[in-house]
């Protein structure tokens, strides 16, 4: 799944929840818990990874990651947020792209995800258990699939520009297939890696979406 490039540094900072005026040293604290949490919640999903064992890994007791993070969900948030945050580094300071140059940005999301396999998984694995019942994580996936599918929509509405004009119903269910395409492919890649070139098929997928209505591809 793509980020969501932020518009500013300060839309960016915004969207923090990270306390104010940290020492480095609880900063760096804070910092080993959430990789900690990052590894334990990849390896066992958010139910079964305990706090018992993040704080194990990072060497401080139960009551310690409380003293940070308040809850085990709202460390789940955190975790969360840091990815996406990890991914927007490249428009922090830069105009929010538009059209073909944001569905662009899909593309080398995509291509550099092939390059992190730890944040795949940990994405994949929380979007799935996701679903169940009272997950403290549903909010912030639809809340990311909203943005996502609105900020897809508007990029194929512009991508497809002059000519005869494509529905707002078939542009959004375009978008929501490129994002059943990538996160479906991100779970195939995860058990076969050799067997899926994702990059390829999200941009094949891509331009058979833009050639149904009669626009010329995206070129690599």
């Amino acid at each position: 799944m793509p980020e969501r490039p932020a518009e500013t540094a300060a839309a960016a900072a915004e969207q923090s929840n990270e306390p104010p005026r940290l020492s480095d040293r609880a900063r760096k604290r804070r910092g080993e818990i959430m990789q900690a949490a990052h590894d334990v919640f990849t390896a066992k999903g958010y139910r079964n990874g305990s706090l018992g064992e993040i704080a194990d890994r990072v060497g401080i007791t139960h009551q310690g990651i409380l003293h940070y993070f308040g809850s085990k969900e709202q460390l789940l948030v955190e975790v969360l947020r840091d990815r996406d945050t990890s991914g927007r580094q490249d428009f922090e300071r830069a105009e929010r792209p538009e059209g073909i140059d944001f569905l662009q940005h899909v593309l080398r999301t995509v291509a550099k995800n092939t390059e992190r396999t730890g944040i795949v998984q940990a994405y994949t694995v929380l979007s799935s258990e996701s679903v169940t019942e009272e997950h403290p994580a549903q909010d912030w996936f639809r809340d990311r699939f909203d943005g996502l599918r609105a900020d897809l929509t508007e990029a194929l509405r512009v991508a497809c520009g002059p000519g005869e004009p494509v529905s707002d119903e078939q542009l959004a269910m375009g978008a929501s297939a490129l994002i059943a395409v990538m996160d479906g492919l991100q779970v195939q890649w995860l058990l076969q890696p050799d067997a899926v070139d994702m990059p390829a098929v999200v941009r094949m997928t891509l331009n058979a979406l833009l050639n149904s209505w009669g626009r010329a591809p995206i070129q690599a």
